[in-house]
């Protein structure tokens, strides 16, 4: 019996390849990403170690959450993105002198 080929329906998202919105998920992802720059953007500045393991810990914390609810794999290769930013953040702010100086 033929079948008939259809077309792929076209990506709406970037992030959402079901084609479904995912609001909080890419909320999560977009602020372990800007957590985990500001980690490495302040990671090389001794006198900046309070902000730099603070934002490494909330951005590890949101990271994992969001990959505990992401829904697609877009979601969570940028989530291991901004956690693996985040760690190293944290790592080199602890060495400098830690969360509370």
């Amino acid at each position: 019996m033929a079948q008939i080929m259809r077309p792929a329906k076209p990506r709406t998202g970037l992030l959402a390849t079901d084609g479904k919105p995912h609001p909080l998920q890419d909320s999560l992802l977009a602020v372990t990403l800007v957590l985990g720059a500001l980690a490495l953007a302040t990671a090389s500045f001794r006198g900046l170690h309070i902000l730099t393991s603070w934002a490494g810990l909330l951005g590890v914390l949101t990271g994992g959450y969001g990959q505990y609810v992401s829904e697609t794999t877009r979601e969570r290769f940028g989530l291991v993105l901004g956690l693996g930013a985040s760690a190293l953040g944290l790592f080199f702010g602890i060495y400098h002198g830690g969360l509370f100086g």
